[in-house]
């Protein structure tokens, strides 16, 4: 193993890209304890100082499996579905 990121934000699921030149990881507000769901997260990518892609309402489950195209030039993710209340 190998420490990757050396930021104050909680960084978790790397995903080496098929081709090896590149890596998306999941990164989490600083001071989240674990990986929950239902916070404001960003997608990075490791190229090779970290840069945020997008930020997005996730968490658990939005890249936990490798999900790089066989070409290594795309990715794909889950954003959770916003939620608002109903109106009456």
């Amino acid at each position: 193993m190998q420490q990757l990121t050396f930021d104050e934000r909680v960084n978790w699921f790397p995903h080496l890209a098929p081709d090896g030149r590149h890596t998306v990881y999941l990164s989490f507000p600083p001071g989240t304890e674990g990986h929950p769901a239902d916070l404001t997260v960003e997608l990075r990518l490791l190229a090779p100082a970290p840069r945020t892609l997008v930020e997005l309402p996730g968490g658990q489950g939005t890249i936990n499996v490798n999900s790089w195209s066989p070409d290594s030039r795309q990715f794909a993710f889950v954003t959770y579905p916003s939620v608002f209340p109903s109106r009456s």
